[in-house]
């Protein structure tokens, strides 16, 4: 709560930070509104104790007297509705007057012909009520300056007063926030990132949500070279600005395992086993890294391994739930989305990823899991998984956007190809899994 004194010693500016969701969460609140802190410290990189929780608000002081915190970071932080620099002063009517004036002057030098009032208070302690108030000082702007006129519809500027109890804020602007809940309220899960524009969409989605995200990436060396792989790492990096909270990705081989499935398993179904296959190594990933769900990119009926006969033939092969934010959405809101969050102009660089290699002529669309089953009888399923598990590189990421991701451990790195080719096709993988140690 703020501090009598402090308001009444000058203006000092605040970040005052607005939720709508968590509010209605009742005996909850507590719990989700400590996520929400401990995201917004993070992602200012401010000490937690700055971070101030007050009747439905979050206020960010400045951690040293002068100092000033940028907001900008907030912006990507999931459970704010929208936040705000607020000047904290003494909560009373001449206080509140002489800064509504001062932004009024600010407005005014800027020729802004239109301005509104959007005044709120919260304590009966203070003489007026909102409606009055949002009078009072309509009418001391006028005064002060004749030409500005009130406009209640759209407006130029809206001067915004919150009269609480042991002080004012009083600001002009406000940013919107993604909404949704704090990253980590509502658990954690695993993304499995293909690269293209819907894996990235839908975990941005799943942390709208409220889970906390980590990703694994599966590639094919040498046959997808390391641009593909870098690219991944640089939507996972991108997302990660978006939780306000470290994340992981995990890169997985699975050349042998595609050799595998391309000799064994007919070619209608090599696209069905290979996810089939990718959540079976996502699922044990996942439970080691104690996460309950799994998140995919699948849009119903987009693609042909996107119907629900397959999609109930993948979801077979995990012992997890697989989580499809995306199901209901078409190409085009999903690029709109890409676009938003900033992950699209990374998706549509021209690097294949190991689902592009490995694609059928004539792709299966309505499999049942029997089939699937057994198509996959004489895989040695255990071993592959196995070997693909142990070649798994981690890299930690961290909160800021576009910091270098640095490995945490490393045990087989994938090699560049041998004739800097990305575009061969699964047809023409050699039989022999030796180019794994190539």
């Amino acid at each position: 709560m703020a501090d009598p004194r402090e308001a009444r010693a000058g203006p000092r500016t605040v970040t005052l930070i607005r939720y709508d969701e968590i509010g209605l969460k009742g005996r909850n609140r507590r719990f989700f509104e400590g996520r929400l802190r401990e995201n917004v410290a993070r992602a200012l990189d401010v000490p937690p104790g700055a971070v101030v929780r007050e009747r439905g608000r979050l206020f960010v002081h400045p951690p040293e007297e002068g100092a000033e915190v940028d907001s900008r970071p907030l912006s990507r932080v999931f459970g704010i509705r929208s936040f705000s620099q607020a000047a904290t002063i003494a909560p009373d009517l001449e206080a509140v007057t002489e800064a509504v004036l001062r932004l009024a002057d600010a407005a005014a030098e800027r020729a802004t012909a239109s301005f509104a009032m959007d005044c709120r208070r919260s304590t009966k302690a203070f003489p007026l009520t909102s409606l009055e108030l949002n009078v009072r000082l309509g009418r001391a702007v006028q005064d002060r300056h004749p030409g500005l006129r009130v406009d209640l519809g759209r407006p130029d500027v809206t001067l915004h007063v919150e009269v609480r109890e042991a002080a004012a804020y009083v600001y002009d602007s406000v940013t919107p926030g993604p909404g949704g809940l704090p990253v980590g309220s509502s658990g954690r899960a695993l993304l499995l990132l293909s690269g293209g524009i819907d894996s990235p969409v839908a975990g941005w989605m799943a942390m709208k949500r409220g889970l906390d995200v980590d990703s694994v990436h599966f590639h094919t060396p040498p046959y997808t070279g390391p641009q593909a792989r870098d690219k991944a790492v640089a939507i996972a990096r991108e997302l990660a600005a978006w939780g306000g909270r470290p994340s992981r990705i995990h890169l997985v081989p699975v050349t042998a395992l595609q050799q595998a499935i391309a000799r064994i398993v007919p070619e209608r179904l090599w696209t069905l086993s290979l996810r089939r296959a990718m959540v079976r190594l996502a699922e044990r990933i996942a439970r080691e890294a104690g996460q309950g769900a799994l998140v995919v990119g699948d849009s119903l009926g987009q693609v042909a391994s996107q119907t629900l006969e397959n999609m109930a033939a993948v979801d077979a092969a995990a012992g997890l739930p697989i989580l499809r934010p995306l199901v209901g959405l078409d190409k085009a809101e999903i690029v709109d989305l890409a676009r938003r969050i900033g992950t699209f102009e990374l998706s549509v660089q021209p690097f294949a990823d190991c689902c592009v290699l490995f694609a059928p002529r004539r792709p299966a669309t309505r499999t049942r899991v029997e089939a699937a089953q057994a198509a996959e009888r004489d895989l040695p399923l255990e071993d592959l998984l196995s070997a693909a598990l142990a070649a798994t590189e981690t890299l930690e990421l961290g909160t800021r956007r576009r910091t270098p991701a640095q490995p945490s451990r490393t045990t087989i790195r994938a090699p560049a190809p041998a004739n800097g080719s990305t575009r061969t096709r699964a047809m023409r993988i050699p039989s022999s899994s030796s180019t794994v140690n190539r």
